[in-house]
């Protein structure tokens, strides 16, 4: 009878829509999984605004699913800061999207900024460390200042989609990751299950402000020293790092997935 009452309730709590409590236990995160995969976008983008308050934030570099992201927040009237990595090395046109999209959407983008400056780091390691050694470069201009504003973070949003590369093929909606020092944090791919099309008709349809770029052949967009334009139909992630047997600056694979 006892477990007939609490068969019922669970029953009655999942059609009411509620989401499973958050817990690092593997059941626990599949079943969370499961109902985040349910929602749409916005819904997911809500859920973390509840769950965690301040403590979640989109990391964005501007490609189309962070311009999704959000809008998608602003629509919400969720209040989900913003953050961006500042290599030094962006392109124009994607210093001046910036501007626009915090102008457009009401909002300040946080600038996180490597404590090398140009200057140091070929000093430290030669110039254009990025011809010779790219991993390090990214290490020092992306992965070394994600970590530091993570350690402020519990919750980190990002565009990472499942369509863009055989890598992020396998990508969950909500994934619980857990850094070097053992350290965990959790990491929401809102728009994971978005295709590349469905990102740019929504962008098209709120005439949203993109980096004119796209419009010049580029798919995906980072620093001006290792991105370039590409032919139609090629992998979402070409043009970045052409020459070396690289696809990640390393932003999205320092972290270990738990689950």
């Amino acid at each position: 009878m006892i477990t007939a009452f609490f068969d019922k309730l669970r029953a009655y709590t999942s059609s009411s829509g509620s989401p499973p409590p958050l817990s690092t236990d593997s059941g626990a995160i599949a079943e969370l999984q499961d109902y985040l995969e349910k929602l749409d976008a916005a819904g997911r983008l809500a859920w973390a605004s509840r769950q965690f308050g301040n403590r979640a934030a989109i990391g964005t570099s501007f490609q189309g699913a962070g311009i999704v992201a959000m809008h998608l927040v602003k629509q919400a009237k969720l209040r989900i800061p913003v953050f961006t990595l500042d290599t030094g090395l962006h392109f124009i046109e994607t210093i001046e999207l910036k501007a626009e999209l915090q102008e457009h959407l009401g909002i300040t983008i946080e600038n996180i900024t490597p404590a090398f400056t140009l200057e140091q780091q070929a000093s430290e390691f030669g110039p254009e460390l990025w011809k010779h050694d790219p991993d390090l470069c990214c290490q020092i201009r992306k992965v070394l200042p994600l970590q530091e504003k993570l350690t402020s973070l519990d919750c980190w949003i990002t565009g990472v989609r499942r369509e863009q590369s055989d890598n992020r093929s396998s990508a969950r909606v909500l994934e619980l990751n857990e850094d070097e020092n053992g350290r965990q944090l959790w990491k929401l791919n809102p728009l994971v299950d978005w295709t590349r099309n469905q990102i740019w008709e929504h962008i098209r349809q709120h005439n949203l402000p993109y980096n004119r770029l796209h419009d010049q052949g580029y798919r995906s967009i980072g620093c001006h020293t290792c991105t370039r334009a590409v032919a139609d139909g090629t992998n979402e992630r070409a043009g970045r790092w052409t020459g070396f047997n690289k696809t990640e600056c390393g932003i999205h694979t320092f972290l270990k997935v738990k689950n």
